[in-house]
């Protein structure tokens, strides 16, 4: 760990009520340490515990292994900032500007997590939680917005969308590598120097005795598609739009996932070190649905969708010291349910100005409950994609096109069944506008003209007469 990350820990450290000594620290109930782990556009099935058929992750799987698997669980949007809005504030994350389109509002004007907004690691610091973020922040430039504004006492990552793995260059062609609000420059590939201060971080706290709130937000397997052996593409790409067109592959893909798992065995190597792994919550799962090379079977579609591929991601939760080992649960699950769940768990609350629209998972992993029953919404971009989940029904409006399928019989959604059963239909439609009317406007987006039915059908990936079985979308706007 850098010296400024020592700094900034070790400042704050000295700062919290909670670091106690002697019989008064003795006395104080045990509260786990949380390290939450979240990939970014990876496939609900990129991980071998998943189905993933061609490559084993078998340090994510531990996790997996040694605690509970969510088999049906969401994000709450199909890209990335509004998602990880929803995770930090515990809400739907339409109720702030800053999570109402991607990239953060669209528009071209700034926006951004404002910091006077209760947030998952400012609840927890006020817990007595050191807090630290490495990796990817994304939810709003300096100087009016940043993760030492929100909550976290120490930051190291970058601060935009995406990065270069080895040169660390945004989108912009910027340097986008940080220690808290120093720009650095470091060499090296990305996903192992996030591990690298992942796994520092966790010696420190465990030697200060503090709990600690980590979050180790990866880049990978976003685009560029780079591998640790891809330097070479990283140079060829120099300057140019990361977005990496023609770039990667299914074995370079391979190569990004391998690596983040490889990182995340080192994670749960120092919480074993350390000696703090029985009270430590570790959490693994991915911002929204996979991109070009993810797998996302036995479900159709992809990040910026939310068919099911866009939103169903991984979840893998260990917590030995409070959970069972090797279950699988059924309970519908959320990005915005971690703030109540670990809040809960941490001693803490939501800020009650702020109420959660999350659930605390933990009783239902734990099988101290049976799973609830959950009513979950999305819109993405102004009148083209709302949805809604209620059971095992979803409700999905795409431009004019309106569906009713029954995502567990038909995981697919091939089998419209909105004739079949209009009453529920026109249930689900209702929830869903009853929801929106208590979300902020959406924001009218300027989208290319010209894009057709056929056109969409094959954007998406489906086929044109089982996914668009009713009219032709002609001369609709693209997204």
């Amino acid at each position: 760990m850098s010296s400024v990350t020592r700094r900034h820990l070790l400042a704050a450290t000295a700062a919290s009520a909670f670091a106690l000594t002697g019989r008064a620290a003795r006395a104080q109930p045990r509260k786990p340490n949380i390290v939450f782990m979240m990939a970014d556009d990876m496939g609900v099935s990129d991980i071998s515990i998943y189905g993933r058929p061609d490559f084993q992750t078998p340090n994510i799987d531990r996790i997996g292994r040694e605690g509970v698997r969510l088999a049906q669980a969401y994000a709450n949007s199909p890209v990335c900032s509004a998602s990880r809005t929803a995770l930090i504030t515990g809400r739907y994350q339409y109720r702030i500007p800053l999570g109402l389109e991607e990239p953060l509002a669209g528009g071209g004007h700034e926006a951004g997590l404002p910091p006077s907004h209760p947030t998952l690691p400012s609840l927890l610091r006020k817990a007595g939680y050191g807090t630290t973020l490495v990796g990817k922040w994304h939810l709003g430039p300096l100087p009016n917005y940043g993760p030492l504004k929100s909550g976290y006492d120490h930051f190291y990552g970058f601060r935009g969308g995406t990065v270069d793995y080895f040169s660390h260059k945004g989108v912009t062609n910027n340097d986008d590598l940080w220690d808290g609000d120093v720009q650095v420059h470091q060499t090296g590939y990305l996903t192992q120097l996030l591990g690298d201060q992942a796994v520092a971080a966790i010696g420190d706290y465990a030697k200060a005795h503090q709990p600690f709130f980590l979050s180790l937000h990866f880049n990978a397997p976003h685009w560029p598609w780079e591998g640790p052996e891809d330097e070479a593409e990283s140079k060829r790409v120099a300057g140019s739009n990361l977005r990496d067109w023609d770039g990667g592959d299914q074995q370079t893909y391979r190569r990004m996932v391998q690596a983040m798992d490889k990182e995340v065995g080192r994670v749960l190597d120092a919480l074993d070190a350390n000696g703090v792994a029985q009270d430590t919550i570790v959490i693994f799962t991915s911002d929204n649905g996979g991109e070009r090379f993810a797998n996302t079977w036995p479900f159709n579609g992809r990040k910026t969708e939310l068919l099911e591929g866009g939103v169903r991601v991984p979840v893998l939760v260990r917590w030995p010291a409070g959970l069972p080992k090797g279950r699988v649960s059924d309970q519908i699950g959320m990005t915005m349910d971690w703030l109540p769940t670990l809040l809960t768990a941490a001693g803490g609350a939501p800020d009650p100005a702020y109420p959660s629209d999350g659930i605390d998972l933990m009783p239902i992993l734990s099988g101290r409950a049976p799973p609830k029953p959950r009513e979950i919404f999305w819109r993405y971009k102004a009148n083209w994609q709302r949805s809604a989940r209620i059971g095992n029904l979803k409700y999905l409006k795409i431009l004019d096109n309106e569906f009713l399928f029954d995502v567990v019989a038909d995981p697919m959604e091939r089998a419209n069944l909105k004739n079949r059963r209009p009453d529920d239909f026109a249930r689900l439609k209702a929830r869903w506008a009853a929801w929106n009317d208590g979300m902020l406007p959406e924001i009218a987006e300027s989208f290319t003209e010209g894009f057709t039915g056929a056109e969409f059908a094959d954007h998406i990936g489906a086929p044109k007469a089982s996914l668009l079985p009713d009219p032709g979308l002609a001369q609709k706007p693209h997204p």
